[in-house]
């Protein structure tokens, strides 16, 4: 018996009122939803699975336009092609079609512009843009994302993978992510040309192969009294920032961005914020009489809010003022993060004080799951030993035949 084929008219289709599905035919139907709303639907089966496939609200599509949606779909049955297939393609096709209008740089605009509030440091923006824009777009910032393929990342990496590794190595990490933006945001399709393992690693040398390590340059311990004498011989605000880094074995960005809320000097403590801590955990400093001494010098230095102001109202100390320090006192074969190298060496060849003590007074992240996991303390106490005896040994020259600084282990 032939399956007889529009059933319904119009007239029909207006007075059905029933929430259910009233049939026309050759797989179209008219669904009514429990809400009273009309749409077409086409329902066809695929092995032994069966679908529906909505071919729009009654309002938008008449009962003879469902007719010739519902005849095109039958033919692409009759083609062995799944009619929801073929429009979930075409709808992919126009979206890469309306996307070769966004360029690689509209894209990485896009993704930095997405995920900058989220980044702890403000500079880390950029960072971005600069390394995209020196060497990323005067090759394919121009060109529709779908088009940067493994031909066009090696011809921007390439030329710096061997002489400056860690930018490429950088660089590399950051197309990767704006392509797998781009992708997410459906802009683009396939695999990701700038993908590391699996991919590139066959093309380009382990950048361990071709790294240079390039150390901070540090001052040995024992010319630390000198370097301190020299130092506080220098007028300034750059010298007494450069004076407290060295007493609390802190970062540069630490020590300058600090602000006097951080500070309590009845309790001798600086909290620095996580949002402030490479580690991303806070981080409390215990201070000592030497520290506390550069603090109360720094009152008389007109700032309410930074600890080290800088030369524009409200602003804290470049920092650049320490290495330009540096430059000044004939030492510019030295670097400020060395310091802490300097302070990190004297604790492990001249006290007993335990190795995550140290590391725990340098802010350093547990590299270890396991011990990162049952670490709840800070060692606080133990860490105002340390500074103490530190700013102590930065006051003294230590002589050849001298012991190893008497401290105790706390068990």
């Amino acid at each position: 018996m032939a399956r007889q084929e529009k059933r319904l008219s119009a007239l029909a289709v207006t007075k059905a009122a029933k929430p259910g599905m009233y049939a026309d035919g050759l797989g179209l139907y008219l669904r009514i939803g429990p809400s009273g709303a009309k749409s077409w639907v086409f329902r066809y089966r695929v092995g032994n699975g069966r679908r529906d496939m909505g071919l729009g609200p009654l309002h938008i599509v008449s009962l003879a336009d469902a007719r010739a949606k519902a005849a095109e779909c039958r033919k692409q049955r009759l083609d062995r092609a799944d009619p929801l297939q073929v429009r979930e393609a075409a709808i992919l096709a126009a979206k890469l079609e309306e996307a070769k209008a966004k360029t690689f740089q509209d894209c990485a605009d896009a993704y930095i512009t997405a995920h900058a509030p989220g980044w702890r440091n403000a500079k880390h923006a950029d960072q971005w843009r600069n390394t995209l824009l020196s060497y990323a777009y005067p090759v394919f910032g121009a060109f529709p994302i779908q088009t940067v393929d493994t031909a066009l990342v090696m011809k921007v990496l390439e030329p710096i993978w061997a002489t400056k590794t860690e930018t490429a190595s950088r660089l590399r990490g950051r197309i990767e992510c704006i392509l797998d933006w781009a992708t997410v945001r459906e802009y683009r399709r396939g695999e990701n040309p700038a993908r590391w393992r699996g991919h590139l690693e066959n093309l380009l040398p382990k950048r361990q192969k071709v790294q240079k390590v390039e150390h901070h340059t540090a001052l040995p311990y024992a010319e630390m009294s000198s370097f301190m004498t020299l130092l506080r011989a220098q007028e300034g605000i750059a010298a007494r920032a450069f004076e407290f880094l060295i007493l609390t074995a802190t970062r540069t960005s630490e020590t300058i961005g600090a602000t006097w809320d951080e500070i309590d000097l009845d309790a001798k403590i600086w909290t620095i914020p996580a949002s402030r801590i490479k580690a991303g955990r806070e981080h409390r400093v215990p201070l000592s009489p030497a520290a506390i001494l550069v603090l109360e010098g720094m009152k008389f230095e007109g700032s309410d809010h930074h600890v080290f102001p800088g030369g524009r109202p409200g602003a804290c100390l470049s920092n650049m003022a320490m290495l330009k320090l540096l430059e000044r006192m004939g030492k510019s074969h030295l670097t400020v993060h060395g310091f802490r190298s300097t302070f990190r060496d004297w604790v492990s060849e001249r006290t007993n004080f335990p190795r995550e003590v140290a590391e725990m007074a340098l802010a350093h992240a547990i590299s270890d799951k396991v011990e990162a996991a049952y670490r709840r303390g800070d060692l606080f106490e133990k860490r105002q030993k340390l500074m103490e005896t530190w700013a102590a040994y930065c006051e003294t020259v230590p002589s050849h035949s001298e012991k190893r600084v008497a401290t105790q282990r706390s068990h």
